[in-house]
């Protein structure tokens, strides 16, 4: 919708003020009564899948510039914020979380151009700052300030980069939370803007070359901007001070319109690497090499779709990729752009028993990343290939970074887990030494919890680790609040990070859990393989079997069980929650994939049916309907005390999966457990969202969870 969605209409009571009780462990719980807003069923909506009729009755509700959904979505926002201001203490929730939110946080420094960049925000402030200086000991200039864009501080900064000779930062700014970008150039100079104006971007970089850069944009849309399919993107080169109807075309496929390109250059800007996806795993490669001009031919590297690639880096007409090819946890290989044929490559750094996830060329050394149960450990190798040490680690949690130049000595990158602040250090490549640049200065006793991993077995044996935090001391007797987490796709890892949102929770005794599915990158392709297409149901599997872990080590119990997961976690909960409703107490599914028979046809969906499958194939109808939480919804079912979470610009996963999803929720389950959705205005999938609207979002998450599972917060 391209208008704010009020919260409060006038009109009928759609919620009623009085309460009942209910029995938790042995505790009377107030109960809030609920009564849903009517809504138009159209029953003469149906779709034939391979002859098997399947109805839609709340079709209606995908279109979202319509006044009928707008007046639905105004009705269910009046009953949502009715509930919620009627829990005594969510603003109590809300004050504290904003006392603990406000606290200085940085970014790692980075250096392009000459300059130094960081973002910084002050604590409160809805958006970070982009500062910059031209060495670390002068006093930081504001570069970019997002929250003096936008009154309500939903304009925000979504994309950085600086021309090598540091003459031009290129930005891409988001509005509302769409993923639509809009890029911009400032002088480095004066700061001042250039007339410069590129939109319609999506899913894209700024990559500099000479006195231009490299972008990936689509047509503009016909229709919605936040729903219509995202199709036909192209590569462009932009010089500086032309008009975009004057840029050069330089990639197109109309053959395959669904096709996604990105095109960035080498840092010597020799070459312009383009990488092609039919979806968000695997990619080709192909290279141009611009010292013979942009007609230059391309020279293809990777031809199929079938694995991961990426160039990190090069050394004349030698080319470093990371790949997945013949290798399922990612090696480094050196391959000669004169004879590119994959017999010819040579294996810098092989394969190894933990999943490569990213290297960096600093100080002359490749600085390799890997997981180990979910936990960083970096590895340094000498530009031969030969391991020299390992980068010493302040526990067990996750590095980002490294950040740094392959010509210069210094470098930084950031260290975090579930109960430690990010931290900054400064690295010496030659010494091997890390000092503390920036330290987090929160306003919590951190030492007062303790972060453990546990291991438990699925439902096929299979063992999944699980992170669980709490306060030190817990008693394990089946009667502790908890909150389990989790994702389970798209090759994603889920690591240990500091979340203040989450001590809120831990404070008044309860417990975190994040279960690392199989479907993410925890241990390589073949833990993302036994977790996505037809192996779906592993992933769902994995995270049942983790609340049952929990219930048999006393951690909790299905009434003191809650849990929570966005986008495809969103699919997640979904799917858990139609499956096994007799498990949890609260389920939290936010932005999620919810109608897995459609889900194609919004936006950028198209592009996960490499994770999922398409419902316009008989075999992969047969799986999806299996497991789609929309469709099985059953009637006459208590399901768990539900707050569905979406956001009217998200247009990544569209709010009609949600929309959907609670319409045929609240007319289907029994019981008194109340089914509720919240939808926040001005916002989208996630990225960008203002620290006010954060803060408003986790206020009620947590008012509506403590609420039902029957906790006290004094």
């Amino acid at each position: 919708m391209h208008k704010p969605i009020l919260l409060f209409i006038s009109g009928a009571v759609l919620i009623s003020c009085g309460k009942n009780t209910c029995k938790t462990n042995d505790k009377v719980v107030d109960q809030i009564k609920v009564e849903y807003p009517s809504i138009r069923k159209d029953t003469t909506v149906q779709d034939n899948y391979f002859g098997t009729m399947i109805k839609d009755p709340y079709r209606w509700l995908e279109n979202d510039t319509t006044e009928e959904t707008k007046n639905w979505v105004e009705a269910e926002n009046k009953v949502t914020f009715g509930y919620l201001g009627q829990i005594t203490f969510r603003d109590k929730i809300k004050t504290r979380l904003t006392e603990i939110w406000n606290y200085p946080k940085y970014s790692t420094p980075f250096k392009e151009g000459g300059y130094y960049f960081f973002y910084k925000n002050d604590g409160l402030q809805n958006q970070s700052v982009l500062y910059f200086h031209k060495k670390l000991e002068d006093e930081p200039q504001v570069l970019i300030d997002p929250n003096k864009l936008s009154t309500d501080g939903t304009t925000s900064l979504s994309g950085f980069s600086v021309s090598k000779d540091g003459k031009y930062a290129g930005y891409s700014l988001s509005e509302g939370g769409s993923d639509w970008q809009t890029i911009y150039v400032l002088n480095m100079a004066d700061q001042k803007e250039t007339p410069d104006k590129i939109k319609w971007v999506k899913f894209s970089g700024i990559s500099w070359y000479k006195n231009g850069f490299f972008y990936s944009r689509f047509p503009a849309p016909r229709g919605s901007e936040l729903s219509t399919e995202n199709e036909n993107q192209k590569v462009y080169y932009h010089q500086m001070g032309t008009a975009q109807e004057k840029d050069m075309l330089v990639y197109e496929d109309a053959t395959n319109p669904k096709h996604g390109h990105y095109g960035g250059v080498s840092e010597d800007e020799r070459w312009l690497i383009l990488a092609t996806t039919t979806g968000t795993y695997g990619n080709t490669l192909k290279i141009k090499d611009l010292s013979k001009g942009f007609s230059a031919p391309w020279i293809s590297i990777v031809n199929d779709f079938k694995n991961e690639s990426s160039v990190i880096d090069n050394e004349g007409e030698d080319i470093y990729v990371m790949t997945n090819i013949n290798a399922d946890k990612y090696r480094v290989v050196k391959i000669n752009t004169a004879n590119p044929d994959q017999k010819n490559w040579t294996t810098l750094i092989p394969e190894a028993e933990n999943v490569m996830t990213g290297i960096t060329n600093i100080g002359g050394k490749w600085f390799v990343s890997y997981l180990k149960d979910a936990c960083s450990v970096v590895k340094v190798f000498d530009h031969a290939g030969k391991y020299l040490y390992d980068v010493e680690l302040p526990t067990r949690g996750t590095v980002g970074g490294f950040s740094g130049k392959k010509e210069e000595k210094e470098a930084f990158y950031v260290f975090t887990s579930f109960n430690m602040p990010p931290t900054i250090y400064k690295y010496d490549t030659d010494a091997n030494k890390s000092d503390i640049f920036r330290k987090s200065e929160i306003k919590f006793k951190t030492d007062d919890y303790e972060v453990k991993q546990e291991f438990y077995a699925s439902k096929d044996g299979t063992k999944i680790p699980m992170f669980i935090v709490h306060k030190k001391g817990i008693k394990l007797n089946g009667k502790n609040p908890t909150l389990l987490y989790g994702y389970g796709g798209f090759d994603i890892s889920i690591l240990p990070s500091f979340q203040i949102q989450q001590m809120v929770f831990l404070e008044k005794g309860g417990v975190y859990a994040v279960a690392n599915l199989r479907g993410g990158g925890e241990y390589g392709q073949e833990w993302h393989k036994a977790g996505m297409l037809e192996k779906k149901q592993n992933v769902f599997d994995d995270f049942i079997a983790a609340a049952e872990y929990l219930i048999e080590k006393k951690y909790t119990n299905p009434k003191k069980l809650a849990i929570h997961g966005r986008s495809n976690g969103g699919l997640l909960v979904g799917a858990v929650m139609t499956q096994r409703p007799d498990l949890f107490k609260v389920a939290l599914p936010a932005v999620g994939v919810l109608d897995m028979l459609r889900y194609h046809k919004f936006t950028i969906g198209h592009a996960w049916a490499v994770e999922y499958g398409s419902s316009d194939t008989e075999t992969d109808f047969k799986n999806l309907i299996k497991y789609s939480p929309l469709h099985n919804i059953k009637p006459g079912v208590e399901y768990p005390c539900t707050m569905i979470l979406t956001a009217d610009h998200d247009d990544r996963v569209v709010p009609a999966h949600s929309f959907k999803f609670a319409a045929t929720l609240q007319a289907n389950h029994k019981g008194t457990n109340p089914v509720l959705i919240r939808i926040d205005t001005k916002a989208g999938h996630g990225a960008g969202k203002s620290t006010t609207m954060a803060i408003d979002e986790w206020a009620d998450i947590w008012a509506f969870t403590m609420f039902n599972l029957g906790m006290d917060y004094k």
